[in-house]
């Protein structure tokens, strides 16, 4: 059974224990997201020239929004003030900042009426990350920029939660698609024609669950949730930030949600930065989640955020 759970008092530890198994949480106010989020508008607004980011899309030639997408969302995340503003927000709600390690922060555009729906704005089908060569004890943690709806929002999908489902991740290496496809995504407009894990039966969409956190809140949940973005109706563009975490003592461990059906290869755990310092995760701990990796492309398994 999966749980929603709305301004927890709990422990980080408890935090990670319910969400490994298939709970959501959701955090509705915190200082250092709405600075973050103050951070981010900024420099979204000053990408689309002072427009209004939400309605911007019917003012602009698709292949123009795509250009200025493909320029925001790298600055984004390399900005320096990015990791800054993260490292506050998991200190904020109790994580341990010499466990704890996080990725670099994706911004998410959902533009309205399938506007654009591929590349740098894909519109996710259902998914686990850990069909992305993610690992078991992945975090997620998604807050929106301006404020969300249930039409615009991601939803899940409980009922797979500890359920197979048949999908393309033995496909799928981090390494390669860092190596071939991530560099393209810009110009993907109009139809992706990446080949992304997908799922290779039909999924019941129903029952979902679609929290709608306010500006200054935050979902969090685990990595091998199966969920979507929801087709967004709403007439304006979700924009959303999310960002990946794990705890070491879980990852030496081996704890985290159980693997139900993703068998791809390669590991993003070379992305994670420690809170306390920046460092990354030592060699030795990353090696045994490269089980499997055909021995031609760990010359690709680089740092990349």
């Amino acid at each position: 059974m999966t749980s929603v759970i709305v301004d927890p008092t709990c422990t980080d530890d408890e935090r990670r224990h319910a969400l490994y198994s298939g709970d959501i949480f959701v955090h509705t106010h915190s200082p250092s997201i709405r600075e973050f989020v103050s951070f981010t508008r900024a420099m979204i607004e000053d990408a689309f020239g002072g427009r209004d980011p939400e309605t911007v899309q019917y003012d602009m030639d698709v292949n123009e929004y795509a250009e200025v997408l493909g320029a925001l969302k790298p600055a984004f995340i390399h900005h320096p003030e990015s990791k800054t503003h993260l490292r506050a927000i998991l200190e904020e709600h109790g994580a341990d900042p010499e466990l704890t390690y996080f990725d670099v922060p994706r911004l998410r555009t959902s533009t309205s009426d399938n506007y654009l729906t591929t590349g740098i704005a894909y519109a996710f089908h259902p998914h686990r990350d850990t069909w992305y060569s993610a690992p078991m004890m992945q975090l997620n943690w998604w807050l929106p920029i301006y404020d969300v709806t249930p039409d615009n929002v991601v939803a899940f999908h409980p009922r797979y939660f500890d359920r197979a489902v048949a999908n393309g991740s033995e496909r799928y290496n981090y390494y390669a698609w860092n190596r071939d496809s991530r560099a393209i995504a810009a110009s993907q407009v109009g139809e992706d024609t990446r080949d992304q894990p997908k799922p290779e039966e039909p999924i019941d969409l129903d029952p979902q669950i679609r929290p709608v956190p306010p500006v200054g809140g935050v979902m969090v949940f685990s990595g091998a949730q199966l969920h979507s973005s929801v087709p967004n109706t709403s007439g304006r563009t979700r924009i959303s930030v999310d960002f990946r975490v794990v705890h070491r003592g879980d990852v030496e461990a081996g704890r985290g949600a159980v693997n139900v059906d993703s068998h791809c290869t390669g590991t993003t755990m070379r992305d994670y930065l420690r809170v306390a310092d920046m460092e990354r995760l030592p060699a030795e701990v990353v090696a045994p989640y490269d089980e499997g990796v055909p021995e031609e492309l760990l010359q690709y398994a680089i740092y990349s955020s």
